[in-house]
């Protein structure tokens, strides 16, 4: 009888505190690390979902900037905080080629890291220096072939989704174009406004603000479909690319063994912060299309995404240290 009642008491207490730990969550300021420059289209979904955060979870939400080696030194941090939920990040979908990009990584990138959800999804934005002699796709390949090994293109680094844009590129069109990675997107722009680099595969958050205001000149986007942002901008394939395709996603991450109801908690208020009409709306009008999914759901893009990309690092050769 006595352990039965034992039993009994010690359920309803691991029940009581389970409950008070999620309704107690969080007592304290939460960060979300931007594993990038600020500017960049990573670090303006950090900031606009971390507004909305604050005042959702009554508590401070802050941003801080990690950037540096393609995202993996922000990414390590997370992988080393305390799997409490006051620490985690936004990853874009590069994370999943770092896997086999890198000889060695500080981290396993789906082993060390609990989903949260999904973020938004999008093209990018095949934008040169308005002085290039190029108004579309086709005379873009036509003076690339002209200039073999001259013109450049910006990225955030090796492995990311710019990268690869860039390699695929050369690929299906037979040009030969050279890489130099940045430590973020918004450094890459600079320096393809100011000339440095002849353009850039940039994240729609990026690139767009600047197409805009005519500091940068937008000749395609990388998607399946053309982008609402953009709607009078061509795709590359159709623009003459048969068969090219390169979007990219963002999605939130923290620490392997997250307690479920912190992440169930962060889940639900990233889900209910992404279905607010105006930051949709702030979202699309940058070529970026809000979407939000489950923990589990999230996984399992990540590790399907995981090994779709180590066939293609794998075909093409590519490497990094």
């Amino acid at each position: 009888m006595r352990a039965g009642l034992a039993a009994v008491i010690t359920v309803v207490a691991c029940t009581a505190h389970c409950a008070f730990a999620q309704s107690a969550y969080p007592s304290k300021p939460v960060r979300i690390i931007s594993i990038f420059a600020p500017g960049g289209g990573n670090d303006v979904i950090c900031r606009l979902v971390a507004q909305q955060l604050t005042e959702r979870l009554k508590q401070q939400v802050i941003v801080d900037n990690r950037v540096g080696a393609n995202g993996i030194v922000g990414t390590e941090a997370v992988a080393r905080a305390a799997p409490d939920g006051y620490t985690f990040t936004l990853i874009p979908s590069g994370h999943t080629v770092n896997a086999s990009m890198y000889r060695k990584l500080p981290f396993d990138s789906i082993k060390d890291f609990t989903p949260i959800s999904l973020a938004g999804a999008g093209p990018l934005v095949l934008a040169v220096h308005p002085s290039l002699p190029a108004k579309n796709v086709k005379e873009l390949i036509a003076l690339a072939k002209g200039r073999p090994g001259q013109l450049t293109y910006g990225s955030s680094g090796i492995g990311a989704s710019g990268h690869l844009a860039g390699v695929l590129f050369d690929t299906l069109t037979g040009t030969s174009m050279v890489h130099i990675p940045y430590k973020g997107m918004s450094l890459a722009v600079s320096d393809l406004m100011g000339g440095q680099v002849s353009m850039t595969f940039g994240t729609s958050l990026s690139v767009i603000p600047q197409v805009r205001t005519g500091r940068l000149r937008a000749l395609a986007t990388t998607g399946a479909q053309r982008s609402p942002a953009l709607p009078d901008l061509p795709t590359i394939e159709e623009a003459g690319v048969p068969g090219y395709e390169a979007s990219l996603w963002y999605g939130f991450v923290g620490p392997a063994r997250m307690p479920p109801e912190i992440v169930q908690r962060l889940n639900a208020e990233i889900v209910g912060t992404l279905a607010m009409p105006d930051v949709r709306e702030k979202l699309a009008s940058q070529g970026v299309d809000a979407r939000s999914t489950t923990s589990d759901e999230f996984a399992r893009i990540m590790t399907s995404d995981v090994a779709r990309w180590a066939a293609v690092v794998k075909k093409l050769g590519l490497q990094a240290e």
